[in-house]
């Protein structure tokens, strides 16, 4: 348990404290007692070696995906916690490259949907990556000056599109799922166990460092039997997991850049959260993982066409310096299923919010809108409960 922590208050449960101890501002949290799986630092007795499958993917079909060969992954597991499995950058050096591009140039193209499409047209959003390259790499540190579109970017829906409104997927709202995706996200499944895993819907996350996701269980998927998978780019989080109740205290985590989280069996229906997305220090620079680019190594990943050349790996880490990318990819339905009649409910169930589930900003609403400030001029801030969104 962190020190500091502030009494309970009542009728707050054992999560919520410690999400908003995580996320407080002022003073700064002690972040000394969260699990850094990089440093070998982890809860006493509770961090477990997770093995691997290292036959059922070949170094080659590794190498195309951007990833080291799995005999060289460091995994580990949580006492305690079934199905829960971690991977320490498991990437090539310039693999990362690769996915960071696509997340911020191709991935929002569409027929794909994202945040801004609820509050533009369809013609303002088409080239998110074209409208905002010149601006962000010729940006300064200042705080005023203007946003680009990437930079009010805050989610983009692949394959079976979440509907944020039902909590539900449909076979109506569907586009293709990336065939590169798909492919590094079979790998890691197969790795794990999970060789027949189909990637069926993304949800990519854009944080920015006053960003936080709140409390939530990942159900809405039809299919609770196969994994989700969680890839973690730019800057690094603090995640907390924590039981199938919310009266159970989680156990604080970090993410770091690279690395790829695996929920599955119990641990597929645990409370999760993100409270605090945690800057390098000095506040200028990238992750060692990310400043120390080999293009070349890039080059491996032939599932693109369009590769990340030096000049958008410029944009991207510009990008980064001031934000996390999270991939989360999950199987919809399971093997033969289909979705079911219209009239059936509880398919589309998402427990422990009743917003959004994309990430909050301590300034802004979904829709784009800045919150209204208080009297005392300090921001509205939304409830922990609750999935709130961050949208400029």
């Amino acid at each position: 348990m962190a020190a500091g922590l502030s009494v309970r208050e009542p009728g707050e449960d054992a999560f919520r404290k410690l999400f908003k101890f995580y996320r407080r501002r002022n003073p700064a949290p002690d972040l000394s007692a969260v699990t850094d799986f990089s440093q070998n630092r982890g809860t006493e007795g509770k961090v477990l070696d997770a093995q691997l499958s290292v036959s059922a993917v070949s170094t080659q079909d590794a190498r195309k995906a951007g990833l080291q060969p799995v005999s060289e992954w460091k995994a580990y597991g949580l006492e305690g916690y079934p199905g829960f499995i971690f991977i320490s950058n498991p990437f090539l050096p310039g693999g990362q490259c690769h996915w960071v591009k696509q997340c911020l140039k191709t991935y929002p193209q569409k027929p794909n949907v994202c945040n801004l499409d609820l509050h533009m047209g369809a013609g303002e959003t088409s080239d998110l990556w074209g409208k905002s390259k010149e601006q962000l790499r010729h940006k300064g540190s200042g705080r005023q000056e203007p946003k680009t579109l990437l930079e009010k970017l805050r989610w983009v829906t692949l394959g079976f599109h979440y509907n944020w409104d039902t909590k539900k997927y449909s076979p109506e709202h569907h586009t293709a799922f990336p065939i590169d995706l798909a492919f590094l996200s079979r790998q890691v499944a197969a790795a794990c166990g999970f060789p027949r895993f189909k990637a069926e819907a993304g949800i990519l996350n854009y944080y920015h460092l006053d960003s936080s996701l709140g409390i939530h269980v990942d159900e809405s998927e039809l299919d609770h039997s196969c994994p989700l998978l969680s890839f973690s780019f730019g800057q690094s989080s603090v995640f907390l997991l924590g039981g199938l109740r919310r009266d159970e205290a989680p156990i604080p985590m970090f993410m770091h850049s690279g690395d790829i989280m695996v929920m599955s069996g119990v641990s597929r229906l645990l409370y999760h959260a993100v409270p605090r997305i945690v800057p390098c220090p000095g506040g200028t620079t990238l992750p060692s993982c990310l400043s120390q680019m080999a293009f070349h190594n890039s080059a491996t990943i032939s599932l693109s066409s369009d590769p990340c050349t030096p000049e958008d790996w410029e944009v991207c880490s510009k990008y980064l310096l001031n934000s996390r990318i999270n991939m989360t990819v999950r199987q919809v339905l399971g093997p033969g299923r289909t979705f079911p009649a219209e009239s059936e409910e509880g398919h589309g169930a998402v427990r422990g919010y009743e917003g959004s589930y994309h990430p909050d900003s301590d300034e802004e609403h979904n829709d784009g809108t800045a919150k209204r400030p208080k009297k005392n001029g300090s921001n509205l801030e939304s409830s922990e409960s609750d999935m709130s969104s961050i949208t400029h």
